[in-house]
Order: structure tokens, then C-alpha cells, then sequence
């Protein structure tokens, strides 16, 4: 059975548990953590969280693509998308 996952509330708590600080330097923390992640990806680079996994920005060209209701085929244009690549450390401990 898939447990939920876990809230922002309980990674601030978490986060502050395990650097011996308080919730708000911890939150504090995460945000700044998130706007810079945020920034690097929008502006199209990269950025790689050792044991974690790389996130990265993706350009995908212009397509036809299909409505599922009513299987017209529709052109989209180019677009950018975020990408996650999962580090292999964070799959070797999960498939341990």
C-alpha cells in the first residue's frame, strides 16, 4: 500500500531535525533552495543534487499530437519542459 507523501510541513520539520536548527532557518532553507533550482532550470541550465538527481530543461519541438476525445489531430508548437534524471545512488537504495 503507497503511503502519502510527504508534506512541506513534515520536510521543514525534518530538514530541522537533521541540521539541528529550527523550522524557520529550515524553511527558510528550503525556499531558497527551490528559487535557485527554479532560476537555473527557467533560464535553461541545469542543476545536479549529489544523491538525489539532476534537474534540467528540455526543449521539445513543434508536433501533431492526438485529443484523446475525439482522436483529432492537433499541431502544438515547441515548448520547453522540466526534466528529473534520478541519481543512481537514490535507485540503488530504493531497490535495496
Amino acid at each position: 500500500m503507497a503511503q502519502k507523501p510527504m508534506t512541506k510541513t513534515q520536510l521543514v520539520a525534518a530538514l530541522a531535525e537533521k541540521t539541528d536548527s529550527d523550522k524557520t532557518t529550515a524553511n527558510s532553507m528550503l525556499a531558497a533552495l527551490t528559487e535557485i533550482v527554479t532560476d537555473e532550470v527557467a533560464a535553461g541550465g541545469a542543476v545536479t543534487l549529489p544523491g538525489l538527481g539532476k534537474f534540467a530543461c528540455r526543449e521539445r519541438p513543434a508536433r501533431m499530437v492526438r485529443n484523446p476525445a475525439t482522436g483529432e489531430q492537433v499541431h502544438k508548437d515547441a515548448d520547453r519542459v522540466a526534466k528529473v534524471t534520478i541519481a543512481k545512488a537514490l535507485k540503488d537504495v530504493i531497490n535495496a
